[in-house]
């Protein structure tokens, strides 16, 4: 699993919104914080993969859900799996449970609504940017309840092999995947088939996903 290194001084950004107005006001407000440049702008998450795809990677991505043509969502899982070191913070008027789950379940890092300050919003970029995740105190409690009332998980964990929950418990850990492989005295390549067989079995197509699911069951 590549590791990313970045730049606390120039924090890369991009922006992916609809609408004109909204996102032109975040691109100057992002512009302005003397750690931040943006990197570029979007109107849509099939536009955002474009400019992924000739090599423009931010090391945020600010990320709006409802669009047209490819949304938050769909978006989301597409980053996560092709751009994974490509962090995202979704800023978005829906705050649910459901769409917060989602996200984060998609590959997302961090969640923001976007009546937050323009001070939270800076702090959330540096966090990213440091930590690899931002979750304010609202979100986080809607996403605990979130997961409690969440029903897609079919799989119990007493289907899981222990190997396969031993992997799971150092998901959510600052590890990546060669450290885990070391840990677990197994290659990558197993690693990789038993997060193959997890992705599948639990119905989930990132990291975030697996952390999720063994949060939620007290495996971690």
């Amino acid at each position: 699993m590549a590791v990313s290194t970045i730049n606390k001084k120039n924090i890369k950004v991009a922006l992916v919104d609809d609408h004109v107005l909204i996102r032109s006001s975040l691109s100057k407000l992002v512009a302005s914080y003397p750690n931040c440049t943006v990197l570029f702008e979007a109107d849509n998450g099939r536009h955002c993969i474009d400019f992924l795809e000739k090599h423009l990677l931010p090391d945020v991505l600010l990320l709006d859900i409802s669009m047209p043509v490819m949304d938050g969502f769909e978006t989301a899982i597409h980053v996560s799996k092709n751009f994974p070191l490509v962090r995202i913070l979704t800023l978005t008027m829906l705050t649910d449970e459901r769409s917060i789950v989602k996200m984060f379940r998609n590959g997302a890092r961090g969640y923001l609504s976007k009546n937050v300050s323009p001070q939270e919003l800076h702090v959330a970029i540096n966090t990213m940017a440091e930590k690899n995740m931002y979750m304010p105190e609202d979100i986080s409690s809607k996403l605990v309840t979130g997961l409690q009332h969440d029903l897609s998980e079919v799989m119990p964990v007493s289907a899981l092999t222990d190997k396969e929950r031993e992997f799971l418990a150092l998901i959510p850990t600052d590890y990546n995947y060669i450290e885990i492989a070391k840990k677990m005295s197994v290659s990558p390549r197993t690693l990789d088939d038993y997060r193959e067989k997890l992705f599948k079995k639990l119905q989930v197509n990132t990291r975030m996903g697996l952390a999720i699911y063994a949060i939620r069951n007290d495996l971690f």
